[in-house]
């Protein structure tokens, strides 16, 4: 049994119900287990982590605000996730695949992703900000929990071309009672599929928490499928880099998929349409505050001697451009051409859509004024 196997297959237990390298406090918990995954992660390494999450935090409230601003129909903020998203997306090769869901920024940005172009998806401008092939990133799966049917064919499709990358789908805790996951988990272990299941269980499915769906841990229910789970603290970026690369590696040794629950807190609302208010408790949100997964990284890398102080100017002179950017670039999103939703349907002609196409150009007739773009034939 190899190390990504044995760590795998639920040997991975802790006192406290997950496993952890860097505490809240910000000092760093050694592990017989994890602590070789992450040999080459030093100083620099670090900060270049605390960058990632710090950029992502600003970016994440600047699409708020740009929303609250009716800019953006929509905002779903990631603020409380970014050790889950930035850990696990850093331990990804380029040739892996990403499947995500409408949270997944910060996967995005790690990807390489402008975060214009996954603001573009949320003010309305495009169907998809990106080409997925371009960054092996899919555009968000809003449907509950469908991503990771699409992850699991992926994977059953590298494995078939020989290739050992791996497909990683992302979804939350609520997503766990969806017939899709069920599916995929059932699928992705009778074919060992390369794919990592990576669910951020962020304590609330909008205003249903996580204790009422399962009454065990989320990894454990991934052992019905006979599939490993591993209990991760999704507030620790390190922790979270490690337990990805474990199952990374086990699925490129042929073992098949594996299953994570990154134990965090979604600090925010559901959406911007949500008010967390009406079902979490202050003191909730005070816990998991003390919890935050920037402050302590911060604090290991000032009690390694770094002077944190000029770190922290540095990522925010960067937050505040990348923030600014993505506030401009609102001016150059133009809305698109109603007839352009036909566009990228499908690969090739077909009839169905040509007849659909054809009456929806009469119907925008009726109200044309010259804007619509449409014509009697439909065409431009």
């Amino acid at each position: 049994m190899t190390p990504s196997d044995r760590i795998a297959t639920g040997l991975l237990t802790r006192p406290d119900g997950f496993a952890q390298l860097i505490t809240p406090e910000g000092e760093r918990r050694a592990d017989p287990d994890l602590d070789r995954w992450v040999v080459d992660i030093d100083t620099e390494a670090l900060r270049g982590l605390y960058r990632d999450m710090s950029v992502l935090r600003r970016i994440d409230s600047e699409g708020i605000a740009l929303q609250r601003q009716g800019e953006v129909g929509l905002w779903p903020p990631l603020l409380g996730q970014e050790a889950a998203q930035v850990g696990s997306a850093r331990a990804l090769r380029s040739d892996d695949f990403v499947f995500g869901s409408y949270r997944e920024h910060g996967v995005a940005w790690v990807r390489g992703i402008d975060p214009a172009d996954v603001l573009r998806v949320w003010r309305g401008a495009a169907s998809s900000g990106w080409n997925p092939y371009d960054y092996g990133m899919a555009v968000p799966q809003i449907i509950i929990g469908a991503q990771s049917l699409h992850a699991t064919g992926w994977a059953m499709g590298a494995k078939w071309d020989g290739s050992d990358a791996a497909a990683v789908a992302y979804f939350g805790d609520g997503a766990t009672s969806e017939g899709d996951v069920n599916e995929a988990l059932v699928f992705a272990a009778s074919f060992e599929a390369p794919v990592v299941f990576f669910c951020q269980n962020n304590g609330w499915a909008i205003s249903e928490p996580v204790g009422l769906q399962s009454k065990q841990p989320l990894a454990q229910r991934a052992d019905g499928f006979g599939v490993p789970g591993i209990r991760v603290d999704g507030n620790d970026v390190l922790a979270v880099l490690a337990a990805t690369r474990v199952a990374l590696d086990r699925a490129r040794r042929g073992g098949g998929p594996t299953f994570i629950e990154a134990v965090t807190y979604r600090m925010g609302p559901h959406t911007t349409a949500d008010d967390p208010k009406r079902y979490r408790t202050d003191d909730e949100l005070a816990d998991w505050r003390a919890r935050d997964p920037i402050s302590r990284v911060g604090a290991l890398l000032a009690a390694s001697g770094l002077d944190l102080e000029t770190l922290e100017r540095e990522v925010e002179v960067e937050a505040a451009r990348a923030a600014g950017e993505l506030r401009a670039s609102i001016a150059t999103m133009a809305d698109p051409e109603p007839m352009t939703v036909f566009d990228h349907v499908y690969a090739e002609p077909h009839s169905h859509l040509d007849r659909q196409r054809e009456q929806y150009a009469r119907y925008l007739a009726q109200f044309d004024d010259g804007a619509s773009g449409a014509t009697e034939g439909g065409a431009r």
